[in-house]
């Protein structure tokens, strides 16, 4: 297909693949003259992973360029490269180590993922993350109780296992990819919308037995 054709299926103007052929996110098409060349499904399939990155993840040009090289590098296995897509869609906490009160609760999260036993690497943007929300918690007088956590922690575990359960080793890459996409971004606003939903419907409950 012509890049024309190649702008229309993809819905991204022209220049904008060209830019991404020149920033060497999107590989060249197949000369057929001086100033024309011919794209395939490859490039729609790539444009589409590319779309995805900057549109619904909200990456810079920079680290969309490091997962495509990642996506395109074999020798890096899909554990690290869902590792890589996942770290870089954010959000981020920006760490305080300097702050006693971030300090304690970064500890606290080290202590909770080592009492779960989970696997999780220790500059995981995800640790910085639940610290700040445990030293927002603490400053509203909320105390940090595992207790507490366990149904938001059984049902981290139930969705993880589910979206895990979709890939395996034999899974095309940048649909690994756009599918990590699908579910750290969208797919967290649908459990976002759910679990307000059942809030309401749960509060409503709970009154009328009153």
């Amino acid at each position: 297909m012509k890049i024309s054709e190649l702008s229309d299926r993809s819905g991204l103007p022209v220049q904008t693949i060209k830019y991404y052929i020149r920033e060497g996110l999107l590989p060249k098409g197949t000369a057929t003259a001086a100033t024309r060349a011919e794209y395939d499904g490859r490039h729609l399939h790539r444009l589409r992973l590319i779309k995805a990155l900057r549109e619904v993840g909200g990456l810079p040009v920079a680290s969309v360029q490091q997962i495509v090289a990642a996506v395109d590098d074999d020798t890096v296995a899909l554990h690290r490269l869902l590792g890589e897509a996942q770290y870089a869609l954010g959000p981020r906490a920006e760490p305080r180590p300097e702050d006693p009160g971030w300090r304690a609760a970064r500890q606290d999260v080290d202590a909770v993922v080592a009492e779960l036993g989970w696997r999780v690497a220790p500059d995981a943007p995800a640790r910085d993350l639940l610290a700040q929300a445990f030293v927002a918690l603490r400053g509203l007088g909320l105390p940090i109780i595992l207790r507490d956590l366990r149904p938001y922690i059984e049902a981290a575990e139930l969705t993880a296992d589910h979206e895990a359960g979709g890939l395996s080793a034999g899974t095309d890459r940048e649909t690994a990819v756009q599918t990590a996409i699908a579910t750290n971004v969208l797919y967290e606003r649908v459990l976002l919308a759910l679990r307000r939903m059942a809030q309401e419907d749960a509060s409503t409950r709970h009154s009328a037995s009153g």
